[in-house]
């Protein structure tokens, strides 16, 4: 930091230039000897400030200072003086000569630190003092060493308090300090759990005529240090900030909007005008963008920050003032080191939109990159769909650059979490591309995942059905309803919701062009475990209809199920899952097994599918799936599927995989010994164990368990407890009304027992086990 020259305070009744002047360097040793401690408190508090004022003549004055062995020790004796204007004189010596390299090692193992630390844990200090300690800290925390030193659990909250302070200098320093601290990563972790991060942020987010320039460059210098590391950078998004890539002022140039555009909303509709003709230079334009949040407007919210960024970063990008503040290096050295800003949220969800609309490919890249890492939550997804960075995204879906479409296609896939974005994405034609670039053989594995991701996001029908039963709030954020539903009926049938308008229909007509299904289907055979997984849920999703099962067929989907199927050794897998497979693989397998296992009982529903399948092979497969060591919660999928099939062609004989004897057991003791447990236990610990049990025994694919527990009354008990359950026997109990609702006789005891209203409560009330609630009510004829 650069040497200050400060003003002395009056008490001393002498300025700089004529203290400087009233001694030469022979007069330092006198002073220096003068700081003694056996020396009157008076003479040493004159000493001290005669050296603070010396020092600030430059490093040849401090060089002649630090001669004298001493003078520092008992410059931070000083420290402790009761004399306000001789701590400040003290703290002020300290923070020149730390401003000097050679010299701050000296400072730190006089004890400097340790003292800074005491005094400031005084409440009666003054603003000088505070300045000139924080100052003295701020020059010691360039060096590495001592800011590992100073970020400690004793000064942090200290310096985070000073971060309030009313005099603006001392929130400087303090915010300088910190901005130093965080250039050691280690120090990181540390100032994160003191709270540093939403105290720095409120000073970015705060009007610009409220902070000075240094408290918000020095804040926004912590935050971006802080912003490289993953989880931090959530937590900065989190208090509504926006990393944005500073990618130099050249690439706005290419940036051409027209003077006497008038405003419009990000989805394309006019404002209404109000005045007879454009101005000449667009500043009517301009300033209605800016005063868009007029009360007499009529428009939602969101819609009018849109604009207002929208407005406030094209005036900037125009007028050439746009990332004036931020940088001064050129334009190579912000791409190659990748250096970005924050911005508040309102301005940078503008930004990042507006890069996308340029023509420089390596700032665009950046930029959807951007917009993928913010898209955290729902209100920032939403943002960036009324910004318009969904149609800047799909349209760069056709760019020759691959680096780019990765990054639009990224950024797609995290903002298409948010239902009614999804909605969006969909409605602006995302669909066709997408297909397009699932053709190409060439596609890399990445692209291959985010694309699929994405699409069977799309697609999925349990997102429309979600969509049916919210209207409110939840979670703090707006659900909002499927648009194209046409139905607000919650009390409908459920299979209406997949019903999709014509409109629609044709949307989706890519999906379902012989090439892209049978593309699809060749796709469940690729090694990837998590490609297998999406491939098979889009074609749960889009391939269970007779228009479709054709293709499907043609396209030998029997040898691309077998393929996951058979993707493991099973009986390797039996014996001893672990020595064979990693964790996250058996996981993955898991995935990607009941991914299969549903598009198989999807496809069972089907006559033509059926004709055509070895349904004694799959069962075969299926079994010695049940049997492996995959985990539980993904059986459930396979016995659902074991139970469909025997349901369709009846008891496959498979005795070589079971114990005829255990299986009547079973059947006729085991099975109503836990149906009467559920129904007459006393305590939800008792009842949860039966069910648990229970489900165990169903998802293992026994013959005809399923019809013994139909039989004793089970479906009504299990209804019964999904409503007032424990968790742990709530998600067993869905997991075998599931596996009952497989066989269609059983759906009237299924309407009978009120299972239709328990189970929307459970999706409306979105518990853990919604999703699982959802597949269950899809099944069923309501």
């Amino acid at each position: 930091m650069a040497v200050e020259v400060v003003p002395l305070m009056p008490v001393h009744k002498k300025n700089i230039e004529e203290t400087k002047g009233s001694f030469g360097d022979s007069y330092v040793a006198l002073f220096v000897r003068m700081l003694g401690l056996d020396n009157d408190p008076l003479d040493r508090e004159q000493a001290i400030v005669a050296l603070w004022q010396y020092s600030l003549g430059g490093k040849k004055c401090i060089d002649n200072i630090m001669q004298f062995q001493g003078c520092i020790n008992l410059t931070v004796n000083l420290l402790q003086s009761e004399s306000s204007s001789a701590c400040e004189a003290a703290a002020g010596l300290l923070r020149s000569i730390s401003s000097v390299n050679v010299y701050r090692d000296v400072v730190a193992e006089s004890g400097a630190i340790e003292e800074i630390t005491g005094l400031l844990n005084r409440l009666s200090l003054t603003p000088e003092v505070m300045e000139q300690i924080l100052c003295a800290l701020w020059n010691l925390s360039v060096d590495e060493k001592l800011s590992v030193k100073i970020a400690n659990p004793d000064i942090l909250p200290l310096l985070i308090k000073s971060l309030e302070d009313e005099d603006l200098r001392v929130k400087e320093a303090a915010a300088g300090v910190l901005a130093n601290l965080t250039l050691t990563h280690s120090n990181h972790t540390i100032m994160v759990e003191a709270g540093v991060i939403p105290k720095l942020a409120n000073f970015l987010k705060s009007a610009v005529e409220e902070e000075s320039k240094v408290i918000r460059k020095e804040a926004r210098n912590a935050l971006v240090e802080l912003s490289k590391n993953e989880y931090y950078r959530i937590l900065v998004i989190e208090e509504g900030l926006v990393p944005v890539p500073l990618i130099g002022i050249a690439p706005y140039r290419s940036l051409t909007p027209s003077l006497h555009s008038w405003p419009s909303l990000p989805d394309g509709s006019k404002i209404e005008r109000t005045s007879k003709g454009p101005s000449r230079f667009g500043a009517s334009e301009l300033l209605l963008g800016l005063n868009i949040d007029d009360k007499n407007a009529n428009l939602e919210e969101a819609k009018m920050n849109a604009i207002i960024g929208r407005s406030k970063q094209q005036f900037l990008a125009r007028s050439g003032a746009i990332e004036v503040e931020d940088t001064k290096l050129p334009q190579s050295e912000l791409s190659k080191n990748k250096q970005f800003t924050l911005l508040p949220w309102m301005d940078g969800v503008a930004r990042l939109v507006l890069i996308l609309e340029l023509e420089d490919e390596l700032s665009i890249c950046r930029a959807a990159e951007s917009i993928a890492r913010a898209s955290i939550n729902e209100h920032l997804r939403n943002s960036f769909k009324e910004a318009g960075a969904v149609k800047n995204l799909i349209q760069l879906l056709d760019h020759n650059s691959d680096a780019i479409i990765f990054a639009a296609v990224g950024a797609l896939e995290r903002l298409s979490i948010s239902n009614a974005v999804c909605q969006t994405i969909e409605a602006e034609g995302v669909i066709a591309p997408l297909t397009k670039m699932l053709k190409n053989l060439e596609m890399s594995e990445g692209m291959m995942e985010k694309t699929l991701n994405l699409l069977a996001r799309i697609l999925d029908p349990n997102r429309k059905m979600k969509s049916k039963f919210y209207g409110g709030p939840v979670n703090g954020f707006k659900k909002e309803l499927d648009a194209a539903r046409g139905d607000d009926d919650p009390t409908g049938s459920t299979r209406k919701v997949y019903e999709m308008p014509k409109s629609k229909q044709n949307i989706r007509q890519d999906v379902l062009a012989f090439d892209v299904v049978a593309r699809l289907v060749d796709m469940l055979k690729h090694p990837s475990l998590e490609i297998q997984r999406k491939v098979a849920s889009i074609l749960e999703f889009v391939a269970t209809s007779d228009s479709v099962i054709d293709k499907t067929i043609s396209a030998d989907i029997e040898s691309g199920l077998l393929a996951i199927f058979q993707q493991v050794e099973l009986n390797e897998l039996e014996s001893d899952v672990e020595s064979q497979l990693l964790a996250i693989q058996v996981e993955e397998v898991g995935l990607a097994v009941s991914a299969a296992s549903r598009l198989l009982t999807k496809l069972l529903d089907l006559e033509q599918f059926r004709r055509t399948i070895n349904s004694a092979h799959f069962t075969k497969l299926l079994h010695k799936i049940l049997k492996s060591n995959i985990p539980l919660q993904y059986k459930d999928w396979v016995a659902a599927c074991l139970v469909k099939i025997d349901s369709l062609y009846g008891p496959i004989s498979i005795l070589e995989f079971e114990n005829p004897i255990n299986m009547e057991v079973t059947l006729y003791e085991k099975i109503p010994r836990l149906i009467e447990q559920i129904r007459s236990a006393f305590s939800l610990e008792a009842q949860e164990a039966a069910v648990v049990e229970l489900n165990r025994i169903i998802s293992e694919g026994m013959v005809d368990a399923t019809r013994t527990v139909a039989s004793e009354g089970g479906i009504f008990l299990l209804v019964k407890l999904i409503e007032g359950g424990s968790e742990n026997a709530v998600e067993a109990a869905l997991s075998i009304l599931y596996n009952l609702s497989m066989d269609s006789e059983n759906h009237a005891a299924f309407i009978a027992a009120g299972a239709v209203p328990a189970l929307r409560k459970i999706i409306m009330s979105e518990r853990s086990q919604w999703k699982r609630a959802l597949r269950l009510l899809r099944n069923l004829p309501t």
